[in-house]
């Protein structure tokens, strides 16, 4: 999901409970804070030699212990908002990160309104072989 789609449904349900569900079908546990927002790049060459880069907006989540707190949509767009200078004029993609015994990066990959406010769809993320008619090595696909 690109970061203006996300934005609009944030500004859009102002009032909405967030919701984060994680590939598995768990959800990140309903008191997380957004504790940053920023724009990670990433450049680097494949096993192919191609340079290839990647952008992307972060949103780190913790969740602590004050299992009262709740994250509002609007209050999440005005965090957003406060990012606005680190992140650019680009539509970034927008990636979740979490620590959930390791920390790994999701992709929002899609959105639902419901009856209990928004609900983010997390993907997961897999390594590849981005070179493989070049690449050298049986069973790379």
């Amino acid at each position: 999901m690109l970061l203006s789609e996300f934005t609009t449904l944030l500004t859009a349900h102002p009032a909405a409970g967030l919701h984060l569900m994680l590939p598995d079908g768990d959800f990140v546990p309903a008191h997380f804070h957004v504790t940053e927002v920023g724009r990670v790049a990433k450049d680097f060459i494949d096993c192919g030699g191609e340079r290839r880069s990647t952008r992307s907006c972060v949103l780190q989540v913790w969740v602590a212990d004050d299992t009262a707190h709740r994250l509002l949509a609007g209050k999440l767009a005005r965090i957003i908002q406060l990012g606005a200078p680190v992140l650019g004029a680009d539509d970034l993609p927008v990636e979740v990160e979490y620590d959930a015994g390791v920390i790994t990066q999701l992709p929002v990959t899609g959105a639902e309104v419901t009856p209990a406010g928004l609900l983010f769809h997390l993907g997961g993320k897999h390594t590849a072989c981005l070179a493989p008619d070049r690449c050298g090595v049986s069973g790379c696909s």
